[in-house]
């Protein structure tokens, strides 16, 4: 049998068994009995799951979120599968290679976290959004017929000396293959396969690359172990992709690449244990300004000295943590949109990134990753000069006192797409002791019913996780910053359209049967 009739055949016996999997009505109804196109006999592993990476990759979004919601309704699967069969089918897709792609893998599981803080009926919502942003993504570039993640047998790939260095030069190299090849050595220990990826990911600074890596690895504590190295091995793809990007548009190397060994060596963080001191509030907030304020290398200097001083590495990253969050509440009016791909977002998601990896991390990686996040957190722009939000003039336009007011003030102000006042009003909530929950939950219904421009999602989760890990001091900082993001985003599509809602999400609440 010849390759391509071998391909044909597989292919032919794929639809047979998906068919039979989901019912000849279904199928017929949903055009898979022509509609499928030839499947790899190299795909990687899907297990369990394969019948719906099948169903997601070959299906119109508008055809497949009526059959998930069907399906969910029945018991027929749940969220958390719907989830990981989710991210199979864009990894398969895309690789990790694809912009719109890479952005909707990475919301994934704050869509599944959102789902269970959503009461009844509504809770498919956030993971529907996703999946039909996938759905869209996968027919965009051709549906079943474009697979890029193949399975890869390379195991028997030899490697001398540090295994992680090794993989970063081949990314440099732009050698996707000896990188995969590379990462395959490493065992069967997620967390031995995502330390010798550290190198690679922390030698460019890009948001991507560091989000992509924290919410990859948290796919594989989703799916098992038995999916880490073809989760992992995305990775590899990106970064690559980035190094080949660079060069074909003739760009200088990152500047981390000379600034991170340099700081090692000079603050002699090498081997270094890491320490276990909380030099206070007032510590704490002056690291965020002198990281907020840089210039890069002075915000990256002051890093390595508080780790080289044994300060707590988790009290560092509420340093940086703080300093993105000044981006998104000092962003001026010049610049109307604070939601999306905007300089606080991308810097807090990445610095929240970096928190969670240095948590799992190796020591030694913690500590690069911790100076390439200061460095990274002034990277979007030149600091804000504009005070904070909110102003003494957005205040002046809140009239409510009580909770329930300002609440309503401040869903007031998100429909209005007025940034200070709904500021303004979680600043005054916050001030006045009322707990926290009510304002995530209103926040919570926006995240789902915008679209966020790819960000919304990550986002919420971002300010919900920091706002937990840090210290009562400085925690509404955060809160605040969402509630203004979520009135930027109120409204708007991805291409800055007013007027529209999430795609698919109408359709799903009807659906569902709850109220959009």
């Amino acid at each position: 049998m010849t390759p391509t009739n071998r391909r044909g055949f597989l292919s032919d016996v794929g639809r047979g068994m998906l068919a039979a999997g989901l019912g000849a009505s279904l199928a017929n109804d949903l055009g898979f009995s022509t509609a499928f196109a030839a499947e790899a006999s190299g795909s990687i592993p899907l297990g369990e799951y394969a019948a719906l990476v099948e169903l997601m990759r070959s299906t119109p979004a508008e055809k497949l979120q009526p059959q998930l919601a069907k399906m969910v309704l029945k018991g027929e699967t749940d969220l958390r599968k719907l989830t990981a069969a989710g991210a199979l089918a864009n990894a398969v897709t895309f690789g990790g290679c694809d912009y719109v792609g890479f952005h909707t893998a990475m919301a994934m599981l704050p869509a599944l976290d959102m789902s269970r803080l959503l009461a009844g009926g509504r809770q498919p919502l956030p993971v529907l959004k996703v999946l039909y942003r996938n759905a869209q993504q996968i027919q965009n570039v051709g549906g079943a017929s474009k697979t890029t993640l193949e399975a890869l047998h390379a195991a028997d790939h030899a490697s001398d000396g540090d295994l992680g260095v090794q993989i970063r030069d081949a990314c440099r190299k732009v050698d996707v293959d000896r990188g995969e090849k590379l990462l395959a050595t490493v065992g069967d220990s997620p967390l031995d396969a995502f330390n010798a990826l550290q190198p690679a990911i922390q030698d460019d600074l890009n948001v991507h690359r560091f989000v992509f890596a924290h919410r990859t690895y948290g796919l594989v504590g989703l799916l098992g172990k038995e999916y880490s190295y073809s989760l992992l091995r995305q990775c590899v793809r990106l970064c690559a992709d980035h190094e080949r990007m660079r060069i074909e548009h003739k760009q200088a190397e990152s500047p981390i690449r000379a600034i991170l060994p340099k700081l090692l060596d000079q603050f002699k963080l090498a081997g270094k244990s890491l320490g276990k001191r909380d030099p206070g509030d007032a510590a704490v907030d002056e690291l965020a300004r002198t990281i907020y304020e840089g210039p890069r290398e002075r915000a990256a200097e002051a890093v390595a000295a508080a780790l080289a001083d044994g300060i707590d590495p988790e009290v560092i990253g509420e340093a940086i943590s703080l300093a993105s969050n000044s981006y998104v509440l000092r962003q001026g009016t010049d610049n109307w949109r604070t939601h999306g791909d905007s300089a606080g977002v991308h810097s807090s998601d990445a610095t929240n990134a970096w928190r969670n990896m240095a948590r799992v991390a190796e020591p030694r990686y913690a500590v690069s990753g911790l100076i390439v996040a200061a460095y990274h957190a002034g990277i979007q722009s030149a600091p804000f000069k504009t005070p904070a939000y909110p102003t003494d003039e957005h205040r002046a336009l809140v009239k409510a006192q009580d909770g329930a007011g300002l609440l309503a003030e401040a869903e007031d102000a998100i429909r209005q797409n007025d940034q200070g006042r709904s500021a303004a009003a979680i600043a005054i909530y916050g001030e006045h002791g009322y707990p926290v929950d009510a304002v995530l939950e209103l926040m919570l219904k926006y995240a789902v019913s915008e679209d966020g421009r790819l960000h919304g999602e990550k986002y919420f989760h971002t300010v919900r996780e920091e706002y937990r890990t840090i210290r009562p001091a400085f925690r509404w900082r955060q809160v605040v910053g969402l509630a203004r993001v979520t009135a930027s985003a109120y409204g708007y599509n991805r291409d800055d359209q007013h007027g529209f809602r999430a795609a698919g999400y109408e359709d799903a609440c009807k659906l569902l049967g709850v109220n959009a």
